[in-house]
């Protein structure tokens, strides 16, 4: 059996992943979805320790899973602790010393969005609007659930102060998924991203940024391939 961690983005709850958790169990693995610390000072170090603070004492056969800006944390993570493989899901993939702060720009990634509204047909400097950018493939149900709970107490700022501690990047297999129709993380400024840091291909699945949510079934078949 498989137990896979599952590491929220910058919404920092484990909700996030609510419709993940038991599309996993059915399939005869274990899984835990965590929440991020909602301190405003804590930093990257804080937010791997309060992951493995909340995983069981033998873990077994472990698999992380990180979100977005967990990028950031879950390499820190896999530092730590033994770990069988790592999937990152639209996320961030940070270069050592490098900030979250600095990745945007390090990465062209305010560019990239903005060619990637034009060749959609979006409006190019319409401000970031949630609807639009995170929840458009989402059922309207569950994104009517998601605003209700209200705003997310995270991420800190102090994580995203903290330089990316590592030297490189764990000795971990790891894989990549990205949404093809991520509107705030392009499909293609990723493969460059991915490819420049990581050397690994990006495996390009249906959905957009908040995939977990919007198709569960099909990423949950994603991460257990």
């Amino acid at each position: 059996m498989t137990e896979y961690v599952l590491i929220p983005g910058a919404d920092g709850r484990a909700w996030y992943w609510h419709r993940v958790v038991p599309e996993l169990r059915s399939r005869g693995h274990e899984a835990i979805a965590v929440d991020l610390p909602e301190d405003r000072s804590a930093g990257l170090d804080d937010y791997a320790d309060a992951v493995i603070d909340q995983l069981d004492a033998a873990p077994g056969r472990l698999v992380v899973v990180a979100q977005s800006l967990a990028g950031f944390v879950a390499p820190l993570v896999c530092s730590r602790i033994p770990v069988e493989r790592l999937i990152l899901v639209n996320a961030m993939v940070p270069a050592p010393g490098e900030t979250a702060e600095q990745w945007w720009s390090n990465t062209g990634h305010p560019e990239a969005r903005r060619a990637a509204a034009l060749r959609d047909g979006r409006d190019p400097e319409a401000p970031f609007d949630p609807l639009v950018d995170f929840f458009h493939d989402v059922p309207p149900e569950i994104a009517d659930e998601a605003l209700a709970i209200g705003p997310p107490g995270g991420p800190s700022e102090t994580l995203f102060a903290d330089p990316w501690p590592l030297d490189a990047w764990p000795d971990v297999p790891t894989r990549f998924l990205q949404g093809r129709d991520d509107r705030f993380f392009p499909l293609e400024f990723q493969r460059k991203v991915v490819a420049d840091r990581l050397g690994i291909p990006v495996e390009p699945l249906p959905g957009g940024h908040l995939v977990a949510l919007a198709r569960p079934e099909q990423l949950t078949d994603w991460i257990c391939g």
